[in-house]
């Protein structure tokens, strides 16, 4: 399977809504980006792995004001995985409201649905290090 152009451009836009989405107070919509039942990998953060977009939510509700007020995505590279799914990866960057900032980078599995492109399982790995040797 080659992924075709109409796809990558709907792939990536779905993902750049995450952001404008979350950041003006509209996470409630996320299942425009993710299945319903979308496994959230938090590891990173301490926060293990979430299930479901109701589960999401209710972490949302406990962080508060510690959640980011900007979540900013760029560098999206598309892989081609069995069954009609597709790899992204993508360099985040998350803005606290202190003006604190740490960067990110995002695994997404995505399947086409009824609707359009879903992410299925988001893996968040956080860059604390330089990869740089």
């Amino acid at each position: 399977m080659t992924i075709a152009i109409e796809d990558r451009l709907a792939i990536v836009e779905l993902i750049a809504r995450h952001g404008h989405l979350v950041d003006n107070g509209g996470l409630h919509r996320s299942d425009e980006l993710f299945d319903a039942d979308a496994v959230f990998d938090l590891t990173d953060f301490g926060a293990g792995e979430v299930h479901g977009l109701e589960a999401l939510y209710e972490l949302a509700r406990q962080l508060g004001d510690a959640n980011p007020v900007g979540h900013h995505v760029t560098n999206t590279v598309l892989s081609e995985l069995p069954g009609g799914e597709v790899l992204a990866q993508s360099k985040g960057i998350g803005v606290n409201a202190d003006g604190t900032c740490g960067s990110v980078t995002y695994e997404d599995r995505l399947a086409r649905r009824a609707d359009g492109w879903r992410i299925s399982h988001r893996r968040i790995r956080a860059r604390r290090r330089p990869g740089v040797m």
